[in-house]
């Protein structure tokens, strides 16, 4: 975490605006079920190092809601974690899944390891014994887990094929996110960053905008981040700032994407790069462009700085970036914000592709999965900017209000109590 402002009792307090400006008493009774994990499990899982010592990982995992369908879940190899984290990111999974209206809900599921100190060998005994150790609790039908931080399409496809040895089936659906050759789904690659193209030119196109000639600001340039850039570029819109890790660049007349991409291919850091001013992260904020997109990191908007921020727009790429005190003070200042939940829940959509095409062992081409994908977002943008305009609200009011009724539906008319 990169601030002292709990992420789980963000995921509550958005959860409850949502149900208080819905005002059903059948949905205000619910308010207790669906600000809580419906189940929180940690396992102990022993792995046999190289040098043949066993090792013990610690993995949590919270499933949040499994009203409308099967959970979906995504595992992350990561060495920090709170428990109110992995359950905050799983009611954000569910309400995700809910706000593009795919039969997917949310959980989260979070070894405790640094990746980058096992080796391959080590790495693939991890993740088949984190299958042994659930096998009985996930699958097609119940459970089915995709690559989040630190895991990769290799680690889904040893997870599958440990899988399926344990049921004595080939089951693809298990797992999503897989390589091509175990079951993949086509389209995977760009899914992420189109979806996000997708959801932003629908939202220009609505208030009347195009993205020609906008300038932009990304924050941390990794694949899909670059991508993403590669895409609005094409668009003609000019992309004058940009990070990673390390530092932060910019340039007002404009940054080159193709230097950018190959300082990143050999491994160096944009500060690198031949024709920039390097800038800090505060002064990211008190930067005037049309577009701001937050991709990497948690609660960067706060009260702090909010009334700071001079873009015209928000695109939250990053999970929470935003805290609900701040979205007030943007909404005042007339700052439109793209929520996280609708913004990038393209991957999760694709996954979603990826379970229905092994579950019916058909396989879509990739133009039919990219039209699927932009009717899918174009619809959840529509009903989501329809709702905050009748309303005077914030797209984020909606995206939760939107998601959260269907949540409760299903609810109310499956749960006698």
């Amino acid at each position: 975490m990169t601030s002292n402002i709990n992420p789980f009792e963000n995921a509550k307090k958005q959860v409850k605006q949502a149900i208080d400006i819905l005002n059903n008493p059948s949905y205000t009774s619910k308010l207790e079920v669906i600000s809580n994990p419906k189940r929180i499990l940690e396992v102990s899982i022993p792995v046999k190092m190289d040098d043949w010592s066993i090792k013990v990982f610690t993995w949590f995992r919270s499933q949040h809601n499994d009203a409308r369908g099967p959970f979906k879940w995504w595992i992350r190899f990561h060495q920090d974690v709170t428990r109110d984290e992995v359950k905050a990111l799983s009611i954000w999974m569910t309400f995700k899944c809910s706000v593009v209206d795919i039969p997917l809900w949310g959980w989260k599921g979070w070894v405790i390891v640094d990746p980058k100190l096992l080796s391959d060998w080590e790495l693939e005994r991890l993740s088949r014994w984190y299958v042994r150790e659930l096998y009985k609790y996930i699958g097609p039908e119940q459970d089915i887990p995709a690559p989040d931080v630190n895991t990769t399409p290799q680690i889904m496809a040893w997870m599958m094929d440990e899988y399926s040895k344990l049921v004595w089936k080939y089951s693809p659906g298990s797992f999503t996110w897989k390589p091509l050759s175990s079951g993949g789904s086509k389209g995977r690659g760009r899914s992420t960053a189109q979806w996000w193209a997708y959801v932003l030119q629908k939202y220009l196109e609505l208030i009347w905008e195009n993205i020609s000639g906008k300038t932009f600001v990304v924050e941390w340039a990794w694949n899909a981040g670059l991508t993403f850039v590669e895409i609005l570029t094409w668009l003609w819109a000019k992309l004058i700032w940009i990070s990673d890790s390390k530092w932060w660049i910019y340039n007002e007349k404009g940054l080159n994407l193709e230097e950018i991409v190959n300082l990143k291919k050999a491994r160096k850091s944009v500060v690198d790069y031949s024709d920039a001013k390097k800038i800090t992260n505060e002064k990211l904020l008190e930067l005037s462009c049309d577009l701001l997109v937050p991709a990497a990191l948690e609660n960067q908007i706060t009260l702090d700085n909010a009334s700071k921020i001079k873009a015209k727009l928000i695109l939250e790429l990053a999970n929470w970036p935003t805290v609900p005190e701040a979205d007030e003070i943007l909404f005042k200042n007339n700052i439109a914000v793209i929520p996280d939940i609708l913004a990038n829940s393209g991957w999760v959509m694709v996954s979603y592709f990826e379970q229905v095409q092994n579950n019916t062992n058909f396989y879509w081409e990739e133009d039919e999965i990219d039209l699927k994908l932009k009717t899918k977002i174009e619809k959840a943008t529509f009903d989501v900017f329809n709702k905050a305009k009748e309303y005077n609200s914030s797209l984020r009011t909606w995206a939760y209000l939107i998601s959260a009724k269907r949540i409760l539906d299903a609810m109310v008319d499956r749960y006698e109590n």
